[in-house]
């Protein structure tokens, strides 16, 4: 699709949602589009019709692809690819089958999300291996010579969020990456945020391993998610968990683990879901991410120019480039209390907790903050006519 042209009528004729809400939480579950809602329906009515392990069978060139969609998304290749049931789990078997020891560093973003940072804390009681928080630069992003400044021999992993949870930040990754690289460290990036609505290649970032969610700017179902491992890295990383499918059970006092990044896979998994993925995929890439990029980026700044002229309205994005997530706070209103108004209108926003991302909430003061997400479908029109209900609430009192 042209870069130069976008097609808004075509991207919201082929999302049913559009009809019924005005959906600016896409950083929390996207509308998805016809085709993948088709693709899961009909599978579902496959297993219905013919069994669940037949239709599998009946399917199987499909439930393939999705290795080869993903791979392609991301630049990399589909043996570095898994299927995983969410994004937290994707990140989890990456991160837990990095051995650490005492001593052991683990460097991470000051806006990095609850569940990682949660992990960070489990795994450093256990095994002796200390947390630091990269500090921020000027711009509120992660900054690179505070960085170059904290490697050393003890560093054992980056850690980083690419897209915080809690405003349109994008941390500069790919110039993390080349840190990452010159100092010989592994560095897993949580691109939960990030892979769907903006170009994302692993080769130019850097990073060993990344993990992803389906129902956010990927537009796929809930319940989905992928890792991506380098090749080189995939045999020697042992996953927290295995079974007859990520190992063989080749003799009776010994297993064998397949050499792909199906080793972080299970057995059992949702194939509508799975399926339901590898078209959204292959429909973002339909329309181009460098297009999709190019659609949100401008967008989300006309909302934050608007939300500025409304009084006691506060934007409080940080970062040299800001994304689609667009959060604020209204004086003397609470954030939950906004949501449920503008929701009692067909708005679709969420809330954003100190409780998601301490360390940077806590630095900034703030506890919860609106958060307004869009997406390409979301229309110039629908930012407007958000602002104005935005505004007659606040004169309502």
């Amino acid at each position: 699709m042209s870069n130069t042209i976008f097609d808004l009528e075509r991207a919201r004729r082929e999302t049913p949602g559009c009809e019924q809400v005005f959906h600016f939480n896409n950083a929390g579950a996207s509308l998805m589009p016809q085709p993948v809602i088709n693709t899961v329906l009909s599978h579902l009515e496959l297993e219905a019709q013919m069994g669940g392990y037949e239709a599998e069978d009946a399917a199987q060139a499909a439930v393939e692809q999705f290795y080869a969609s993903v791979a392609s998304l991301l630049g990399g290749r589909p043996e570095e690819i898994a299927f995983i049931e969410n994004a937290t789990r994707a990140w989890d078997m990456a991160f837990y089958a990095i051995p650490f020891r005492p001593g052991d560093r683990i460097l991470t973003a000051q806006a990095e999300y609850a569940s990682n940072y949660i992990a960070f804390l489990q795994v450093a009681q256990r095994t002796g291996a200390v947390v630091e928080a990269i500090p921020n630069d000027e711009r509120g992003q992660l900054s690179i010579p505070a960085l170059a400044n904290m490697l050393d021999k003890r560093v054992k992993l980056i850690a980083m969020t690419h897209v915080p949870t809690n405003g349109g930040l994008v941390n500069p990754a790919a110039k993390v990456g080349r840190l990452a690289r010159q100092a010989g460290v592994l560095y897993l990036l949580d691109a939960c945020q990030s892979v769907g609505q903006m170009p994302i290649n692993v080769a130019e970032i850097g990073c060993d391993m990344l993990s992803a969610t389906g129902r956010k700017f990927l537009r796929g179902p809930r319940g989905t998610g992928f890792l991506y491992v380098r090749r080189d890295l995939i045999e020697q990383l042992e996953p927290p968990l295995l079974d007859l499918h990520a190992a063989r059970w080749a003799a009776r006092d010994r297993y064998e683990i397949r050499p792909d990044a199906r080793r972080f896979e299970t057995w059992e998994r949702n194939f509508a879901a799975k399926l339901g993925l590898g078209a959204a995929v292959r429909y973002a890439l339909d329309w181009g991410l460098g297009a999709i990029w190019a659609r949100i980026e401008p967008l989300a700044n006309r909302l934050r120019e608007r939300l500025e002229q409304l009084p006691g309205v506060k934007v409080h994005d940080l970062g040299a480039v800001r994304c689609g997530i667009v959060t604020f706070t209204v004086e003397g209103r609470q954030p939950e209390a906004l949501r449920q108004a503008l929701r009692g209108r067909r708005i679709n926003v969420s809330t954003s907790t100190i409780f998601s991302t301490r360390l940077d909430m806590e630095s900034r003061r703030l506890t919860e903050l609106v958060r307004a997400s869009l997406h390409y479908y979301n229309s110039e029109a629908e930012v407007d006519r958000f602002c104005i209900a935005l505004a007659e609430l606040l004169k309502d009192g």
